[in-house]
């Protein structure tokens, strides 16, 4: 064992074996968390869901917004497809502790293919548990089959790889399920010690290197793209979609957005022009009717007879809530 390993595993076996009997207060300390995930949120990855924190049966996350559902007792991290899941994103320990439990060779997709029952008392699917000094701990959730790394009773250090991204367990898309417990009670790592029924309230676990990059949205674009076809949900989540970009030569020019955390009341539209500045493709669709984890939207149209003009298409997409805009995004193609 190299001294520095040497040095490391020493001072987890002290801190897990003598520090809570020697300090009263031990069980007290604050811990620090990194990202669990190695990627950049808002542009690799995204925040899907947050800790329920309503002791209701509704469910609200920390901001008392709707980015949460009833009893979700973790953090998600989800990537924008299985293309980028499949290209292999590791999870990483968000602080140093011990393993205490693992679980590897759950089958992918099980959920999506047989429903719930497939995967009853495995929900997390291939995953690990890290216990931390203070009676902390970490669980990491639905990895990819074979990629878990570290076995029970391994040490790790802040950033280790512990495994990568998967479908496994109850999920229907590529994330890492995050669960942070203390005295094996949940915690939300976004507001810690905050009061029931309060909103923004509590401490944030997290680094404070990571405060921008893990700032509240409301509502934000997983996808936006050029297709030479139809497009569905499963296209996009795929990565079919974007498969085979559009030329000239397209049977059909259609640009697609994915949105998540929109709301009840908001208004989409996507208007596509061409490289003159004409709307050759536009949907405005209607209010939605209910708060909606993730919605699709598509405008396009067939070629014309003799096919597409050169230059830079460009799209545009609005979500309006109340007559204001909330959310855009511009997308542009070039046809050489």
């Amino acid at each position: 064992m190299m001294r520095r390993d040497l040095r490391l595993h020493i001072a987890y076996l002290i801190a897990f074996g003598l520090i809570w009997s020697a300090r009263p207060g031990a069980a007290d300390e604050i811990i620090q968390f990194k990202m669990p995930v190695a990627c950049e949120v808002g542009r690799t990855c995204y925040l899907q869901n947050y800790v329920d924190v309503d002791p209701t049966p509704s469910a609200k996350d920390y901001k008392c917004g709707t980015r949460s559902y009833e009893a979700h007792n973790g953090t998600d991290f989800r990537l924008p497809s299985m293309k980028s899941q499949r290209a292999g994103v590791d999870v990483v320990a968000a602080a140093a502790g011990r393993v205490a439990r693992a679980r590897d060779g759950v089958p992918e997709g099980v959920f999506l293919k047989s429903g719930r029952e497939a995967v009853k008392d495995m929900e997390c699917g291939n995953g690990v548990v890290v216990e931390h000094p203070g009676r902390w701990e970490t669980q990491y959730c639905h990895m990819a089959k074979g990629s878990i790394r570290v076995k029970p009773g391994d040490i790790v250090s802040v950033g280790q790889p512990l495994g990568q991204i998967g479908l496994s367990g109850l999920t229907e898309y590529p994330h890492l399920h995050f669960t942070v417990r203390h005295e094996s009670q949940i915690v939300d790592p976004f507001a810690y010690g905050a009061p029931d029924h309060s909103c923004n309230a509590g401490k944030s676990l997290w680094d404070p290197a990571l405060q921008d990059q893990l700032a509240y949205r409301e509502r934000e674009i997983l996808n936006a793209g050029f297709s030479n076809g139809a497009v569905t949900m499963e296209a996009i989540e795929s990565g079919e979609a974007e498969k085979e970009p559009p030329s000239r030569d397209a049977p059909a020019l259609v640009v697609f957005i994915r949105a998540i955390g929109l709301k009840a009341g908001d208004i989409q539209k996507l208007v596509l022009q061409s490289p003159s500045g004409q709307v050759i493709a536009e949907n405005g669709a209607q209010a939605l009717e209910a708060n909606k984890a993730q919605v699709m939207l598509f405008a396009g149209r067939k070629r014309p007879p003799n096919g597409w003009d050169a230059g830079v298409y460009r799209a545009k997409y609005t979500v309006e809530r109340d007559g204001h805009a909330v959310l855009e995004k511009d997308v542009a193609r070039t046809l050489p």
